[in-house]
């Protein structure tokens, strides 16, 4: 199944408190739970101003029906290709 990166730009992200991030993330998690086992959330990376998430969705309508549920903004959603690291260049 698709991995997808999402940036969802979201002003001043860095400086939520560990209890929002806790708040937005059972939000998440509830409407992942409705939606069933083929959408799943793997990961999230919180800048200053944005939220870089990666998900397992059959496609990006899912992703994006997802962040619709929730009441997060999807800014960008992009398929990943590939995973590299630095064991790619042995």
């Amino acid at each position: 199944m698709p991995k997808y990166l999402i940036e969802r730009e979201i002003p001043g992200a860095g400086d939520l408190s560990s209890e929002q991030l806790q708040a937005i993330s059972q939000k998440s998690c509830g409407v992942l739970n409705k939606m069933g086992p083929q959408i799943q959330w793997l990961q999230s990376y919180v800048t200053n101003d944005k939220v870089y998430c990666v998900y397992i969705a059959p496609d990006e309508a899912t992703v994006r029906e997802h962040a619709e549920q929730g009441g997060f903004p999807a800014n960008s959603i992009a398929e990943i290709k590939t995973i590299i690291d630095p064991t790619t260049a042995e």
